[in-house]
Protein backbone atom coordinates (compact mmCIF):
# COMPACT_ATOMS: atom_id res chain seq x y z
CA UNK A 1 0.00 0.00 0.00
CA UNK A 2 1.42 3.38 -1.01
CA UNK A 3 2.70 5.58 1.82
CA UNK A 4 0.29 8.42 0.97
CA UNK A 5 -2.72 6.10 1.31
CA UNK A 6 -1.51 4.91 4.72
CA UNK A 7 -0.99 8.50 5.87
CA UNK A 8 -4.49 9.43 4.66
CA UNK A 9 -6.06 6.50 6.56
CA UNK A 10 -4.15 7.41 9.73
CA UNK A 11 -5.31 11.04 9.47
CA UNK A 12 -8.94 9.92 9.05
CA UNK A 13 -8.66 7.62 12.07
CA UNK A 14 -7.08 10.31 14.23
CA UNK A 15 -9.77 12.81 13.21
CA UNK A 16 -12.49 10.28 14.11
CA UNK A 17 -10.86 9.57 17.48
CA UNK A 18 -10.49 13.28 18.23
CA UNK A 19 -14.15 13.92 17.35
CA UNK A 20 -15.32 10.99 19.50
CA UNK A 21 -13.26 12.12 22.49
CA UNK A 22 -14.46 15.70 22.13
CA UNK A 23 -18.11 14.58 21.93
CA UNK A 24 -17.64 12.42 25.01
CA UNK A 25 -16.23 15.37 26.93
CA UNK A 26 -19.14 17.59 25.88
CA UNK A 27 -21.67 15.00 27.06
CA UNK A 28 -19.80 14.43 30.32
CA UNK A 29 -19.80 18.16 31.00
CA UNK A 30 -23.59 18.05 31.42
CA UNK A 31 -24.48 14.44 32.31
CA UNK A 32 -22.96 11.03 32.88
CA UNK A 33 -22.12 8.83 29.93
CA UNK A 34 -24.28 5.99 31.30
CA UNK A 35 -27.36 8.11 32.08
CA UNK A 36 -30.47 7.64 29.96
CA UNK A 37 -30.24 6.13 26.48
CA UNK A 38 -28.21 6.97 23.40
CA UNK A 39 -30.80 9.30 21.88
CA UNK A 40 -31.06 11.28 25.10
CA UNK A 41 -27.29 11.67 25.20
CA UNK A 42 -27.40 12.78 21.56
CA UNK A 43 -29.81 15.50 22.65
CA UNK A 44 -27.38 16.56 25.38
CA UNK A 45 -24.58 16.65 22.80
CA UNK A 46 -26.68 18.77 20.43
CA UNK A 47 -27.40 21.28 23.19
CA UNK A 48 -23.74 21.49 24.20
CA UNK A 49 -22.63 21.93 20.57
CA UNK A 50 -25.07 24.83 20.33
CA UNK A 51 -23.41 26.46 23.35
CA UNK A 52 -26.12 25.84 25.93
CA UNK A 53 -24.36 25.92 29.28
CA UNK A 54 -23.98 22.54 31.04
CA UNK A 55 -25.46 24.04 34.22
CA UNK A 56 -28.68 24.75 32.30
CA UNK A 57 -29.04 21.11 31.16
CA UNK A 58 -30.69 18.62 33.53
CA UNK A 59 -30.78 15.10 32.13
CA UNK A 60 -32.54 11.95 33.37
CA UNK A 61 -34.60 13.43 36.22
CA UNK A 62 -36.68 11.52 38.78
CA UNK A 63 -39.37 13.41 40.72
CA UNK A 64 -41.17 11.72 43.58
CA UNK A 65 -44.96 11.82 43.44
CA UNK A 66 -47.39 11.93 46.36
CA UNK A 67 -48.01 8.18 46.15
CA UNK A 68 -44.30 7.52 46.65
CA UNK A 69 -43.59 6.48 43.06
CA UNK A 70 -41.38 8.49 40.70
CA UNK A 71 -41.94 10.14 37.35
CA UNK A 72 -38.98 10.21 34.98
CA UNK A 73 -38.27 13.22 32.76
CA UNK A 74 -35.74 12.82 29.96
CA UNK A 75 -34.33 16.34 29.98
CA UNK A 76 -35.06 19.87 31.18
CA UNK A 77 -33.33 22.92 29.71
CA UNK A 78 -33.45 26.05 31.88
CA UNK A 79 -33.76 29.16 29.69
CA UNK A 80 -34.48 32.88 30.24
CA UNK A 81 -38.11 32.36 29.11
CA UNK A 82 -38.83 29.27 31.20
CA UNK A 83 -38.18 25.54 31.37
CA UNK A 84 -38.16 23.45 28.20
CA UNK A 85 -39.15 19.89 29.03
CA UNK A 86 -38.01 17.26 26.53
CA UNK A 87 -39.44 13.82 25.87
CA UNK A 88 -37.14 11.74 23.66
CA UNK A 89 -38.42 8.95 21.41
CA UNK A 90 -36.65 6.65 18.96
CA UNK A 91 -38.81 5.09 16.23
CA UNK A 92 -38.78 4.04 12.59
CA UNK A 93 -41.58 4.03 10.03
CA UNK A 94 -44.53 6.40 9.68
CA UNK A 95 -46.13 7.95 12.75
CA UNK A 96 -49.74 9.13 12.99
CA UNK A 97 -51.32 10.69 16.05
CA UNK A 98 -53.74 13.03 17.72
CA UNK A 99 -52.69 15.14 20.68
CA UNK A 100 -55.84 14.16 22.57
CA UNK A 101 -55.82 10.40 21.95
CA UNK A 102 -54.25 7.90 24.35
CA UNK A 103 -52.37 6.06 21.61
CA UNK A 104 -50.61 6.91 18.39
CA UNK A 105 -49.93 4.58 15.47
CA UNK A 106 -46.62 3.45 14.02
CA UNK A 107 -46.81 2.03 10.49
CA UNK A 108 -44.08 -0.21 9.09
CA UNK A 109 -43.50 -2.13 5.86
CA UNK A 110 -45.59 0.31 3.81
CA UNK A 111 -48.72 -0.33 5.82
CA UNK A 112 -48.36 -4.08 6.33
CA UNK A 113 -47.60 -3.75 10.05
CA UNK A 114 -49.10 -1.34 12.58
CA UNK A 115 -48.12 -0.77 16.18
CA UNK A 116 -49.51 1.44 18.88
CA UNK A 117 -47.46 3.67 21.15
CA UNK A 118 -48.50 5.73 24.12
CA UNK A 119 -49.15 9.36 23.14
CA UNK A 120 -45.85 11.17 23.91
CA UNK A 121 -47.64 14.54 24.03
CA UNK A 122 -49.86 13.35 26.90
CA UNK A 123 -46.86 11.65 28.49
CA UNK A 124 -44.86 14.88 28.58
CA UNK A 125 -47.89 16.87 29.73
CA UNK A 126 -48.09 14.61 32.77
CA UNK A 127 -44.38 15.10 33.37
CA UNK A 128 -44.91 18.87 33.38
CA UNK A 129 -47.88 18.51 35.75
CA UNK A 130 -45.65 16.69 38.23
CA UNK A 131 -42.86 19.21 37.70
CA UNK A 132 -45.23 22.05 38.58
CA UNK A 133 -45.94 20.40 41.92
CA UNK A 134 -42.28 20.75 42.96
CA UNK A 135 -42.83 24.20 44.51
CA UNK A 136 -45.00 27.32 44.38
CA UNK A 137 -42.47 28.91 42.05
CA UNK A 138 -42.54 25.91 39.69
CA UNK A 139 -46.32 26.20 39.45
CA UNK A 140 -45.86 29.67 37.92
CA UNK A 141 -42.77 29.24 35.73
CA UNK A 142 -43.56 28.98 31.99
CA UNK A 143 -42.91 25.48 30.71
CA UNK A 144 -42.73 24.27 27.13
CA UNK A 145 -43.11 20.69 25.98
CA UNK A 146 -40.83 19.40 23.22
CA UNK A 147 -41.18 15.82 21.97
CA UNK A 148 -38.14 14.84 19.91
CA UNK A 149 -38.21 11.84 17.59
CA UNK A 150 -34.92 10.18 16.69
CA UNK A 151 -34.49 7.31 14.29
CA UNK A 152 -35.60 6.70 10.72
CA UNK A 153 -39.20 7.79 11.24
CA UNK A 154 -41.49 10.24 9.46
CA UNK A 155 -44.15 12.31 11.23
CA UNK A 156 -46.97 11.82 8.72
CA UNK A 157 -50.14 13.26 10.23
CA UNK A 158 -50.36 14.82 13.68
CA UNK A 159 -53.53 16.63 14.83
CA UNK A 160 -54.60 18.67 17.87
CA UNK A 161 -51.09 19.37 19.16
CA UNK A 162 -51.33 22.03 21.93
CA UNK A 163 -49.86 25.48 21.25
CA UNK A 164 -47.16 25.11 23.93
CA UNK A 165 -46.08 21.71 22.60
CA UNK A 166 -43.64 20.98 19.78
CA UNK A 167 -43.38 17.55 18.11
CA UNK A 168 -40.20 17.51 16.04
CA UNK A 169 -37.43 15.47 14.49
CA UNK A 170 -33.94 15.66 15.98
CA UNK A 171 -32.59 17.98 13.24
CA UNK A 172 -35.17 20.61 14.32
CA UNK A 173 -33.98 20.89 17.93
CA UNK A 174 -32.00 24.11 17.71
CA UNK A 175 -34.50 26.01 15.56
CA UNK A 176 -37.34 24.95 17.90
CA UNK A 177 -35.49 26.24 20.96
CA UNK A 178 -34.73 29.49 19.15
CA UNK A 179 -38.41 29.82 18.25
CA UNK A 180 -39.38 29.41 21.91
CA UNK A 181 -36.76 31.93 23.04
CA UNK A 182 -37.72 34.52 20.44
CA UNK A 183 -41.50 34.33 20.84
CA UNK A 184 -41.85 34.40 24.61
CA UNK A 185 -41.14 37.05 27.27
CA UNK A 186 -38.55 36.64 30.01
CA UNK A 187 -39.71 34.38 32.83
CA UNK A 188 -40.02 35.74 36.34
CA UNK A 189 -37.71 33.49 38.34
CA UNK A 190 -38.28 34.68 41.90
CA UNK A 191 -35.71 32.21 43.27
CA UNK A 192 -33.19 30.83 40.77
CA UNK A 193 -31.34 28.96 43.51
CA UNK A 194 -34.48 26.95 44.28
CA UNK A 195 -34.82 26.02 40.62
CA UNK A 196 -31.25 24.76 40.55
CA UNK A 197 -31.65 22.84 43.81
CA UNK A 198 -34.88 21.09 42.78
CA UNK A 199 -33.64 20.11 39.32
CA UNK A 200 -30.25 19.02 40.68
CA UNK A 201 -31.89 16.84 43.35
CA UNK A 202 -34.09 15.18 40.73
CA UNK A 203 -31.02 14.60 38.59
CA UNK A 204 -29.21 12.99 41.54
CA UNK A 205 -32.13 10.59 41.97
CA UNK A 206 -31.11 9.08 38.65
CA UNK A 207 -27.98 7.70 40.33
CA UNK A 208 -30.02 5.88 42.99
CA UNK A 209 -30.31 2.22 41.93
CA UNK A 210 -33.23 1.61 44.30
CA UNK A 211 -35.21 4.46 42.77
CA UNK A 212 -34.42 3.23 39.25
CA UNK A 213 -35.49 -0.34 40.03
CA UNK A 214 -38.66 0.74 41.82
CA UNK A 215 -39.56 3.05 38.94
CA UNK A 216 -39.16 0.32 36.31
CA UNK A 217 -41.29 -2.08 38.37
CA UNK A 218 -43.94 0.59 38.96
CA UNK A 219 -44.22 1.44 35.24
CA UNK A 220 -44.55 -2.23 34.32
CA UNK A 221 -47.23 -2.75 36.99
CA UNK A 222 -49.22 0.23 35.69
CA UNK A 223 -49.02 -1.02 32.11
CA UNK A 224 -50.01 -4.53 33.15
CA UNK A 225 -52.98 -3.41 35.26
CA UNK A 226 -54.28 -0.95 32.65
CA UNK A 227 -53.58 -3.12 29.64
CA UNK A 228 -51.73 -0.17 28.15
CA UNK A 229 -48.63 -1.87 26.82
CA UNK A 230 -47.44 -0.80 23.41
CA UNK A 231 -47.73 -3.55 20.86
CA UNK A 232 -48.75 -4.76 17.43
CA UNK A 233 -52.23 -3.88 16.21
CA UNK A 234 -53.74 -7.08 14.83
CA UNK A 235 -57.22 -5.70 14.24
CA UNK A 236 -59.22 -2.52 14.63
CA UNK A 237 -60.83 -3.97 17.78
CA UNK A 238 -57.51 -4.37 19.53
CA UNK A 239 -56.67 -0.73 19.08
CA UNK A 240 -59.89 0.57 20.60
CA UNK A 241 -59.98 1.51 24.27
CA UNK A 242 -63.05 -0.36 25.50
CA UNK A 243 -64.74 -0.30 28.91
CA UNK A 244 -63.78 -3.30 31.04
CA UNK A 245 -67.45 -4.37 31.22
CA UNK A 246 -67.63 -4.49 27.42
CA UNK A 247 -64.44 -6.54 27.26
CA UNK A 248 -65.84 -9.00 29.80
CA UNK A 249 -69.00 -9.36 27.71
CA UNK A 250 -66.93 -10.14 24.61
CA UNK A 251 -64.94 -12.78 26.52
CA UNK A 252 -68.18 -14.32 27.80
CA UNK A 253 -69.64 -14.56 24.28
CA UNK A 254 -66.46 -16.19 23.03
CA UNK A 255 -66.72 -18.87 25.71
CA UNK A 256 -70.32 -19.57 24.66
CA UNK A 257 -69.27 -20.51 21.13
Amino acid sequence: MPTLVIIFIVIIMLAWIFKSVNNFKLIESATKSHSGNGSERDLVLTLRKNDYHPDAIYHDLYFQKKNGSYTQIDLVLATPVGLIVFEVKDYSGWLFGNGKNTYWTQVLSYGKEKYRLYNPVLQNQRHIEELRKASAQFSQIPMFSVVVFYGNCELKKLNNIPDDTFVIKDYQINQTIQRILENNPKANYCNKLEVIQILSAAKSNGDNKTILTDHVNYVEDVKRNMGSRDGKIRSSWEFQILPSSFKKAIRFLRKMR
